[in-house]
Parts: structure tokens; C-alpha cells; sequence
């Protein structure tokens, strides 16, 4: 069977939602009344530190999709200003929102152990705050999220190869500016981290074969798999990918915007950022390109992300080990499309109804663990209780 992206058709149920008159959808979608819509139709479960679980409505899988946002609606009214990224997070709810990743994580790998059967990710998307509502790319909703998906495998095989210039399929060794220009310096930047837990894969290890992603992104095996997701020190270093690819970025656009800029402020890595990058050639010279194309083309100048946007997952690989991966986000595509798979989302209320019960069914028996273990209490829909 030929290796390559594929393209599966999700149905859902259309959302009765009214945008109102001289609004933008992501306009709305950023509002707290589309967030109490979120809580009361779709809301599984809520905790005091304001992190609510919730049924995707418009989502990506059938098979298993649910996600955890951490809901800052009523306390930060300025969209602009909420958390985007787990570093923007306070310590405490930081821990918690750690434990629910790992609880739906070992639910998810103890639902579907075969790794031929399913493909299982977990993962955030993050873009910058600083973007206007309105430019393209800029989430539905503002506000720090994960994903948790299952895909089945049987269905991505008898899916159509995905496009491999689907602009959409935004991966390293395709359109990333990181991989194209600076894959080297990429690489040794994270490699002079310090970690005892992620080990750094090749690429071989990471790919899944049947879609052949991601591609030529730094990624790394949890050493100890699952058993390490119940560990703080597994979190922290979680931590420190996401840390260093901030550094990376900042100190990258930063000498994009201005030629020889200093360091930027509040760095986690001040000393890699001075030893592997500050004075680096490649990396320099690489700024100098951008900077150059951004002076001549309008276009491609109004297209920069400034601040950092990235893609930060966990998946199972065809072995059956846990991995962990990071890429720039330059377009806003979906997480899913980092591992190859492309998702048409189709409105069709029947098709989606008959998926419902097995998929429902699985979110509940999830949320009873959470529950179990303090981490929220139900929340009761029309669809189901709150027990």
C-alpha cells in the first residue's frame, strides 16, 4: 500500500448557533456566549481551576474526540489577552491540566492497545494572542486547548490520498521555514537541552508508515512510555520542548525584524541562546533571507507570525512507543494534518447520529475516571447526565 497523507470525511451535526449581523464567525466564536453554548450542549466535565472538558462538535474523529480548554470566557473578557500556551499558565491549574492529559491518554491507549488498529494522538495547537481576531488562521476559539483523538487505521487505509500540496499540510520537510533553512541549527539548539526522559528519534522512528508523517520534525521517544505520564518530571520536560521552541522563535523573528537584535527578554535558555544561535551563521544568515523577502513583498510580509505558533503533540507510533513532536505552525492548519491525516468536515446529521451513541458512550466512561480522581465534576446536557 502506497505511503502518503490521507483525506477521511467527518460528519457532525450542524451547530444551532445564530452568528449575529456584522460579526465574523471567529469574531463569535471568541465570545462568552459561544462558550456557555460549548458548556451547556457540549460541556462533559468542569473543575474549579476553570479547565472544562468538552464533546467537539465540529469534530475531527468519530472513533474518539473530546478536548480540554481552559476557559478564561468570564474572567478575561479581552480575547487578546487569555492564555494561549501552557507556559501562560498558573502553576496549580498547570498540574491539573497535566493529570487530565495523562488520564485520557491511558484511557485512550487502554481502549485501542493495537497500534495497527489505531492511530491515538494528543496534542496543542497554540497561536499568538497578539494576531488580529480577524487574520486567517487565528483559532475559532482563543484560549488555551488539547486535542485527544483516536483515528482508526482501517479507515485511513480505504481513505484517498490526501493532496501532498495541500498548503494545509504544514510539516518540516515540506513548508516549515525552521527545516527548510535551518534544519541543522534546528536540531542541535534542542539537543543541547537538557533531558533525561525524551530521548531524540530519527525520522524512521517517528513516521507513521502509512502516512509517512510527520516529516523532518525533532521528535522524542518517552523513555518508559506511559508509566513516565504519571510523572511531574515527564510534564516539566514537556515543558522544556515547548520552552525551547519559544526561544528558537522569538530570537529567530526577532532578527527578522531587526538585523543584530539583542537577545529578547525573559529567554528560558539564555546561554544556548547566546551559544547555539546568537552567533551561528547559518541561523543569522537564514534571518537575513526572511528579512530581505519581507522588505520586497508585502504579501509574504503580512503572512509572518511574529510571535510563536506551534504545534506540540503526543502520539503512538507504529511500534507501539509514545512520541513526542513539535512544529511551527505557519499556516493554522489542524493538529492532525502534522501526522498526515486531513480532515474534510462534512455537515450530516444522520451519519453523525449513528457514530454518536459508541463515541458518547466512551467520552462518559473517561469523564467517570476524571471524576474519580477530584478532577471535576459532571456537567449535564441534553444528551447526557452529569453522573
Amino acid at each position: 500500500m502506497a505511503s502518503g497523507p490521507r483525506e477521511i470525511v467527518t460528519p457532525f451535526r450542524p451547530i444551532p448557533l445564530d452568528v449575529p449581523d456584522g460579526m465574523k464567525p471567529n469574531e463569535f466564536f471568541n465570545s462568552t456566549e459561544n462558550l456557555n453554548d460549548l458548556v451547556h450542549n457540549n460541556g462533559l466535565l468542569v473543575n474549579p481551576e476553570n479547565l472544562l472538558m468538552y464533546r467537539k462538535a465540529l469534530g475531527h474523529s468519530t472513533t474518539f474526540d473530546t478536548s480540554i480548554i481552559y476557559n478564561t470566557s468570564q474572567s478575561i473578557l479581552n480575547p487578546l489577552g487569555r492564555p494561549v500556551r501552557r507556559t501562560q499558565v498558573p502553576e496549580p491549574v498547570k498540574n491539573v491540566w497535566n493529570r487530565m492529559n495523562q488520564i485520557i491518554i491511558e484511557f485512550m491507549l487502554e481502549l485501542y492497545p493495537d497500534p495497527d488498529e489505531a492511530l491515538v494522538l494528543a496534542g496543542e495547537a497554540s497561536l499568538d494572542a497578539t494576531w488580529p481576531l480577524t487574520s486567517p488562521g487565528v483559532p475559532s476559539i482563543r484560549m488555551l486547548h488539547n486535542h485527544f483523538m483516536v483515528f482508526s487505521k482501517a479507515q485511513l487505509r480505504a481513505a484517498p490520498l490526501a493532496d501532498p500540496d495541500n498548503p494545509n499540510l504544514t510539516d518540516g520537510g515540506q513548508h516549515s521555514l525552521f527545516q527548510s533553512y535551518m534544519r541543522a541549527v534546528y536540531r542541535a539548539f534542542f539537543a543541547s537541552l537538557d533531558l533525561q526522559i525524551l530521548r531524540l528519534v530519527d525520522d524512521e522512528s517517528s513516521q507513521i508508515e502509512l502516512t509517512g508523517y510527520p516529516q523532518g520534525l525533532p521528535s522524542w521517544e518517552i523513555q518508559g512510555g506511559l508509566e513516565q505520564l504519571k510523572s511531574i518530571f515527564f510534564w516539566r520536560e514537556y515543558d522544556v520542548i515547548l520552552k525551547g521552541f519559544l526561544d528558537f522563535y522569538r530570537c529567530f523573528f526577532s532578527q527578522v525584524s531587526s538585523r543584530n537584535a539583542p537577545m529578547p527578554p525573559e529567554v528560558f535558555f539564555p546561554h544556548q541562546v547566546e551559544d547555539k544561535l546568537l552567533y551561528n551563521n547559518d541561523f543569522l544568515a537564514a534571518a537575513k533571507k526572511v528579512r530581505d523577502h519581507c522588505i520586497q513583498d508585502p504579501k509574504y510580509a503580512n503572512a509572518i507570525r511574529w510571535e510563536p505558533a506551534f504545534k506540540q503533540l503526543i502520539y503512538r507510533n507504529d511500534e507501539g512507543k509514545l512520541i513526542v513532536t513539535i512544529s511551527q505552525n505557519s499556516i493554522g492548519n489542524a493538529i492532525t494534518e502534522l501526522l498526515g491525516v486531513v480532515v474534510k468536515r462534512t455537515p450530516d446529521a444522520d451519519a453523525y447520529a449513528q457514530a454518536e451513541p459508541a463515541l458518547i458512550e466512551k467520552l462518559l466512561a473517561v469523564r467517570k475516571r476524571l471524576i474519580a480522581a477530584d478532577l471535576g465534576t459532571g456537567i449535564a446536557t441534553d444528551y447526557w447526565g452529569e453522573e
